[in-house]
């Protein structure tokens, strides 16, 4: 254990949460206290003695502030190794005082990204001299300990306390490691705007970064260490919704609730929407009259899956939804709002975790994805692709019927968040069976017939659901037999992206049954 007295600190923060505690706990321990700008006058608010970095360097602020800590007064008492006589040497010689403790948060850069600032303000709050700074005192963690978030103010003052105003070598590690971490995903987040700014979605360097949101206790499997972390793209998503009641959310619960938020989204503010969603895979999706009719028609169509599932709504919930719900065990529920009646009502059921967004997530937001692969990343542009209606080509001798059509693209929507290969039925605003996931498009469209049986004999009837309703296929069909399939399940028309080899053979079968089928010339594969 080898302990660093803090005599001195250089403080300079934009975030001034927990400073006037933080500050007075140091002077009392004798700490003398170096700032800058602001910082200093607020330091001097709390009647605290501070000296100005200027007065320090012997040169004053300049260039409204973006030359100030850039001094070899500065980064000398930084990266000066304690205990080495010619650095030692050379610092007595320029008269450059040693600094012991670096505390310092950068310019809100992503908050002022995400509240959709001029491009003028993005970049006057790009920090350069806190990230070098921070890099100094990380690098010399062996004698300067430095703390970039309040959330460690503590675990710096406890320490010091208990050590006659000293530090460990441990702490300043883990210190220095967190404030590495803090300047990569800082850049990161500037880096991947300025590539936008350029528009260069995929540059020859890239950084990913993020602020860690929460500890989870496990990740997919409790033998798995997990943790979520909130990204600086700004947009509205899981992360940002307040959490009313329930358990932690786990790794699995986040995800799938992702999943739920990025296939409800698709229907923005129009109808009332409800997806449920299972192992990431919506298990029933329905627009309806109301809230609570949506999740009923969404339920029917794969109850069994939808028994301990997440629920997304796109309307504030209300005791008539809430009730319904409240009949089987769910996950989660995500909706925009509550009322009185809602709250109570699922107040009883102390494991659901209710969870309200501000606003919903929109569906043509254009992020990147980001996948780990063994030794690399794969990155891509989110699938923000939306159906332009005057690209459909109906190919088959019989078009759609009003009705067919509007199913049509309601469902195609869906098959856009269903897992590959992916095939929906629906009819009426509501899925009426879902195949997904499998490894070829006639399994997944047997899958989606046998769920369609099921929910069918679930009411109390021996006809599949799929009888007379459209089918969607995320990709084309490659033979004809998983279109003779679904017409045999008694589909009446089918969206498909085309382009097969033996689209004319597909095309010929779906008119010899009486099908319409049209062609969007666009794919969703989801994997």
């Amino acid at each position: 254990m080898t302990l660093r007295i803090i005599k001195r600190a250089l403080i300079s923060v934009s975030d001034k949460t927990g400073l006037e505690h933080l500050a007075r706990r140091l002077v009392a321990m004798d700490v003398e206290l170096l700032s800058t700008g602001g910082t200093a006058k607020t330091l001097r608010g709390f009647g605290l003695n501070v000296k100005d970095v200027s007065d320090e360097t012997g040169f004053p602020e300049i260039m409204d502030g973006r030359v100030k800590t850039l001094h070899p007064g500065i980064h000398g008492g930084l990266l000066s190794i304690r205990d080495n006589a010619e650095h030692e040497a050379q610092r007595h010689a320029h008269n450059i005082g040693l600094i012991d403790l670096l505390v310092v948060n950068l310019y809100p850069f992503e908050e002022t990204l995400a509240r959709g600032g001029t491009r003028d303000e993005i970049v006057e709050n790009i920090d350069i001299g806190g990230p070098a700074m921070i890099r100094a005192a990380s690098k010399n963690h062996d004698g300067v300990a430095v703390v970039v978030t309040p959330q460690d103010y503590d675990a710096l003052l406890t320490e010091m306390q208990a050590n006659n105003g000293g530090t460990t070598l441990a702490l300043r590690k883990r210190l220095a490691a967190t404030a590495f971490a803090r300047t990569a995903s800082y850049d990161a987040a500037i880096s991947q705007w300025m590539a936008q700014d350029v528009d260069v979605p995929f540059p020859a360097f890239t950084g990913f970064g993020g602020r860690k949101h929460q500890d989870l206790r496990y990740g997919e499997n409790p033998h798995q260490q997990a943790a979520v972390y909130k990204s600086s793209d700004g947009r509205i998503g899981i992360l940002d919704a307040t959490q009313i009641q329930g358990k932690e959310l786990s790794y699995n619960n986040i995800n799938d609730a992702d999943a739920a938020l990025e296939a409800l989204s698709e229907f923005g503010d129009g109808q009332p929407a409800c997806v449920i969603v299972k192992h990431a895979n919506p298990c029933g999706v329905a627009v309806a009259a109301s809230i609570a009719e949506a999740y009923a028609q969404a339920l029917i169509c794969d109850p069994v899956s939808g028994f301990g599932g997440i629920i997304a709504l796109n309307r504030k919930l209300d005791g008539a939804a809430a009730e319904e719900i409240a009949k089987i065990f769910t996950e989660v529920i995500l909706a925009p709002g509550a009322d009185d009646d809602a709250l109570r009502i699922l107040s009883a059921k102390k494991n659901l975790r209710l969870l309200l967004l501000p606003i919903l997530p929109t569906a043509t937001a254009r992020t990147t994805l980001v996948k780990s692969i063994a030794g690399g990343l794969l990155t891509q542009s989110r699938d923000a692709e939306t159906l332009d209606m005057t690209a459909l080509k109906v190919v088959t001798k019989r078009a759609p019927t009003d009705q067919e059509m509007q199913d049509l693209l309601f469902a195609w929507k869906v098959a856009k968040h269903v897992k590959s290969n992916a095939i929906i039925f629906a009819k009426n605003g509501r899925t009426t069976g879902i195949g997904a996931g499998q490894m070829s498009r006639i399994d997944s469209t047997r899958i989606a017939v046998s769920k369609s049986l099921d929910a069918a004999k679930a009411q109390g009837r021996n006809e599949p659901d799929a009888k007379g309703s459209v089918l969607a296929s995320d990709a084309f069909f490659p033979f004809p037999d998983g279109l003779e399939a679904a017409a045999d399940a008694g589909a009446t028309a089918i969206i498909q992206p085309g382009g097969a080899m033996k689209d004319n053979d597909v095309i010929a079968a779906a008119d010899a049954r009486g099908l319409a089928m049209v062609f969007t010339g666009i794919r969703h594969f989801r994997h």
